[in-house]
């Protein structure tokens, strides 16, 4: 059976992104108080578009001769993103923390970028995703900044 290959930059994109979703989609059924509905939709709005990014990460991974994994216990053996508690949670902990979470995906994707100066167009997608995910931490974080 041949090695599988993969780009260890865009497998660790691929699977902080599916985390996201999910730990998105965990808050969102679980939400409560002021502000529920924008929030509840919001998060809806987040989930949507990571999931996008998400699959244009796993697609891009094949493209150039990858494996993507996005299997659940890869995801949960390699995401970075910070899990959230099970059961109710207030509105405003939501927002404040999927703002930190979105921006810190966001960094650490960033922060890899020069290790695919050899590959600009995946260079250029995660480019493309971080500045999505810019958007949407803003997003949140100007229901909660003054």
């Amino acid at each position: 059976m041949p090695a599988v290959r993969t780009n260890p930059i865009l497998q660790a994109a691929l699977v902080d992104l599916i985390d996201l979703s999910l730990l998105a989609k965990q808050a969102h059924w679980n939400v409560r108080g002021t502000n529920f509905r924008s929030v509840h939709l919001e998060l809806d709005e987040v989930i949507d578009q990571v999931r996008i990014n998400s699959d244009d990460v796993a697609e891009r991974l094949a493209a150039v001769g990858g494996s993507p994994d996005g299997r659940a216990a890869t995801v949960a053996a390699t995401s970075q993103v910070p899990s959230i508690e099970p059961g109710p949670i207030n509105a405003p902990v939501v927002v404040a923390e999927f703002a930190a979470r979105i921006s810190d995906a966001a960094r650490r994707i960033e922060t890899a970028l020069t290790e695919l100066d050899e590959d600009l167009p995946s260079q250029d997608l995660l480019i493309e995703i971080v500045a999505g995910l810019d958007k949407a931490a803003w997003m949140l974080r100007s229901q909660i900044e003054g």
